[in-house]
């Protein structure tokens, strides 16, 4: 094998790589979204109702 060939199976692997890396982050990402809406909805509902009140 050539220095060429190497290169060029390690730039392959790398972006293969790099994909697989991508997946774990993306269906990482999709399990935590739903609890980060809940959470994010909450503290939305929480500013709206109950912080305007402790003003008066």
């Amino acid at each position: 094998m050539s220095g060429n060939n190497k290169s060029l199976i390690v730039t392959i692997l790398a972006i293969i790589g790099g994909i697989v890396v991508l997946g774990w982050l993306l269906k990482a990402t999709l399990h935590l979204l739903g609890p980060l809406i809940l959470i994010g909805l909450a503290i939305l509902i929480y500013v709206v109702f109950f912080k305007d009140k402790s003003k008066r």
